[in-house]
């Protein structure tokens, strides 16, 4: 696993171990960030079942201005600080230990992109979605990572679907939310 492209081109990033654990290939990633390239610079990005950290520490080595990191297992948030750190982006982090679904009733601020890659199977993707249209930003974008047998709804709330990607055994559903000069 390593950073494609940006500030942190080519570092080597720590994955977590186990069966459970299915980090993003990097076919996938380049894949996610070919889609949002033009919106990563200077955003506010949301990284939910942050596993190892890559998808967000991408967007940081690409331009993004600010991460929350977010995972509930311990072990992936301590590999996520040590991720982070070696890329020096750490002042551009947040990194909590949390259910993604509860994070995000607390959560305070908006976000420009949010990545979301959970395990597989547990239909953890539309629970999360219930709460997360209230947490983008106008023109905001979502990237959700998950099984090709799944097929999410075209909308969540005020988030619409813009397109489905197929690659192999993985399929991304990206939403966004209207601008408030596109509605």
């Amino acid at each position: 696993m390593r950073v494609i492209t940006g500030s942190a081109r080519g570092r080597k990033l720590k994955a977590p171990e186990g069966s459970d654990v299915r980090p993003t290939s990097d076919l996938v990633k380049e894949a996610i960030y070919s889609i949002i390239q033009f919106d990563v610079p200077g955003a506010d990005v949301l990284d939910l079942f942050a596993g190892s950290g890559q998808l967000g520490i991408e967007a940081l080595s690409r331009g993004a201005n600010h991460c929350v990191f977010v995972d509930k297992r311990a072990e992936s948030i301590a590999l996520v600080r040590e991720n982070v750190m070696a890329c020096g982006f750490l002042d551009r982090s947040r990194i909590l230990t949390a259910d993604s679904y509860d994070y995000l009733l607390t959560a305070k601020r908006g976000f420009d992109i949010a990545l979301l890659d959970p395990p597989y199977s547990n239909r953890l993707i539309e629970k999360v979605m219930e709460r997360l249209p209230a947490k983008i930003n106008e023109g905001g974008i979502v990237v959700c990572e998950h099984e090709k047998e799944l097929t999410l709804p075209d909308e969540f709330g005020e988030l619409k679907l813009h397109k489905r990607y197929k690659y192999g055994k993985i399929a991304l559903t990206v939403y966004k939310k209207p601008a408030l000069e596109e509605e």
